[in-house]
């Protein structure tokens, strides 16, 4: 049984709405992941309440910030947000055949000062991640806020030390990979120019100056499930794209 997923940082679900109904209306995804809702169970559109999924909204303590929401045809048998219960950054969503994460993951700053918060975290991360697998396979989903190599990027030369692609990001990016868990787009396309977020500055998009920060990582035991990976290059309403996973599982 194949399962659609989506995962979308949306830079704010209020802003996105229109855009994210649409989207969720014409894909008709089995589990939706958004990043960077900027939202509480209060300010949520409740449009997004009456389309028939179980909606779990994962809101920052400081207002307008950070955030994640996971929309899902199937109730989880269990769903968790103690990886962090206070910006809102991860939600896991255990299903019958592996654990489901969705994940907002820290930017390290233009000045590089949230750099060692995020090293942090990702390095946390991995080891919840290594945890959960004693258990079943892992699904990740999300922001992870870096561009893992030189194709994931427009102009890599020019980013060597900017935040999202400094060394370290990348190298905490190789222990992702390292560890056993396969980026799940690089499974059907290596090329690149395939990018998931671009600035609003300079006519970035059109011009197609981007970054792929967005990504489906899966356990090594689920690659031969996987199915399809893709971005969903036209969708607008967001700085990012939607990105796509569907797998050979059950919900």
């Amino acid at each position: 049984m194949d399962v659609k997923f989506i995962s979308w940082n949306v830079n704010g679900i209020r802003a996105a709405e229109a855009n994210a109904i649409k989207l969720i209306e014409s894909e008709k995804a089995d589990v939706i992941a958004f990043q960077e809702i900027k939202a509480d169970d209060s300010t949520v559109p409740k449009h997004f309440m009456e389309l028939g999924y179980h909606t779990y909204i994962n809101p920052a303590r400081k207002k307008g910030y950070s955030g994640t929401m996971v929309m899902t045809k199937r109730k989880p048998a269990s769903y968790s947000t103690e990886f962090d219960n206070d910006e809102g950054r991860v939600q896991n969503l255990e299903f019958r055949d592996f654990y489901f994460l969705n994940v907002y993951f820290p930017n390290s700053r233009r000045d590089l000062s949230r750099l060692d918060v995020k090293r942090t975290f990702n390095s946390r991360m991995l080891e919840y991640m290594k945890g959960l697998e004693k258990e079943k396979p892992v699904i990740i989903c999300g922001d992870f806020n870096v561009a893992h190599t030189e194709i994931d990027i427009a102009r890599p030369k020019d980013n060597v030390h900017n935040a999202g692609f400094t060394k370290e990001e990348r190298s905490d990016m190789d222990n992702f990979i390292s560890s056993g868990f396969s980026d799940t787009f690089r499974l059907f396309d290596e090329n690149d120019g395939n990018y998931t977020w671009w600035s609003y500055m300079f006519n970035a998009r059109a011009r197609n100056i981007g970054w792929r920060i967005d990504y489906f990582l899966v356990s090594k035991k689920l690659v031969k499930k996987v199915v399809s990976a893709g971005i969903l290059k036209e969708i607008k309403g967001s700085d990012h794209v939607p990105v796509t996973l569907e797998i050979d599982a059950n919900l």
